[in-house]
């Protein structure tokens, strides 16, 4: 169901939800699209100080789902998401066509 979702949201159809994922950054995520799930690349020992280095560095933060799928961050939710760049996280809010917006935002257990 939740791959489903998501192939909604990549496709151009808007709706509300909450996920379960991580906050990554572009670059990262798009090398490595290809894995299954994002527990194939993402490593939490250094994860965090990875995301938080490359967004510095000019990559923007993305949302990677679990089963992988990467969704861009519309400019108002870039304030709340910072705080858990590299966090594991459960988010609530809207996506339409691959755009999350963020309503809130708590790290996942």
């Amino acid at each position: 169901m939740k791959k489903l979702l998501m192939v909604l949201a990549v496709s151009g159809i808007a709706f509300a939800g909450e996920w379960t994922g991580y906050i990554s950054d572009a670059k990262c995520a798009t090398a490595s699209a290809k894995a299954k799930t994002a527990a194939e690349w993402i490593k939490p020992a250094v994860f965090e100080s990875c995301v938080k280095t490359c967004v510095k560095a000019g990559s923007p933060a993305v949302f990677v789902t679990l089963d992988n799928q990467m969704l861009k961050f519309d400019a108002a939710s870039m304030d709340k998401v910072t705080p858990m760049l590299g966090h594991k996280v459960t988010v609530s809010g809207k996506v339409d066509n691959g755009v999350m917006s963020v309503e809130t935002i708590s790290d996942a257990k």
